[in-house]
């Protein structure tokens, strides 16, 4: 799924933020627009994510690939029938097994239902989400953001999202995340469009050393 509904919206969105904010705009011109990222959505979404908690980019995409390939497409029933063995061998840490296996089984049993998410208000969702283990603001925010597609969630709590706005804003320090909520302020109602943004533009400085 993307962050919305087609990328005509999306250039739209980041057309908005780069009039009203010139700081924005100089990341889009050094970075250029964002491509929409795409998610499954449900579950799998869900784990994708759990999965790229604390780890890089590429690494999260190869653990991901790996479960996804031996599970011919992931679903919270395969999850809740393979054993811990087989999650370790996809790559996943021992923490992981266990948040894939607490959501999974709570999804199973009906007790988490992701469906019905869709319906609900930002703060609800996130609210719901974090109180499974193995679920923080950040993993609700980012799957606020691509799997249910709400345009105006920021996580705060994201290091590489500090970094980019330190090097934005020429900051001495990297803005703590009670900082970084509040700049974000600036970029509503598209705090999704701006995150993205900014993680591309974090790209751009690892690139650049």
């Amino acid at each position: 799924m993307t962050l919305t509904s087609n990328s005509i919206d999306l250039k739209k969105e980041f057309s908005e933020l780069a009039r009203k904010d010139p700081i924005l705009a100089r990341a889009i011109d050094l970075t250029g627009i964002p491509e929409p990222r795409k998610y499954v959505s449900g579950y799998a979404a869900l784990l994708r994510i759990i999965i790229s908690q604390q780890v890089s980019n590429s690494a999260g995409a190869a653990i991901w690939k790996k479960l996804d390939d031996h599970a011919r497409g992931v679903t919270a029933d395969k999850i809740c029938r393979f054993n811990d063995k087989t999650l370790r061998k996809c790559g996943l840490s021992r923490s992981k097994v266990k948040y894939a296996k607490i959501t999974a089984n709570a999804v199973c049993k009906g007790e988490l239902d992701l469906k019905q998410l869709e319906s609900l208000s930002d703060e609800l969702v996130r609210s719901k989400l974090i109180s499974y283990k193995g679920i923080g603001p950040w993993t609700a925010e980012v799957y606020l953001m691509f799997a249910l597609k709400r345009p105006d969630v920021f996580p705060s709590g994201d290091l590489a999202l500090a970094i980019s706005v330190k090097d934005l804003l020429h900051l001495d320090v990297k803005p703590n995340p009670n900082e970084l909520a509040t700049i974000a302020e600036r970029w509503r109602p598209y705090r999704s469009a701006a995150a993205t943004l900014l993680w591309q533009y974090y790209k751009y400085l690892s690139q650049m050393g």
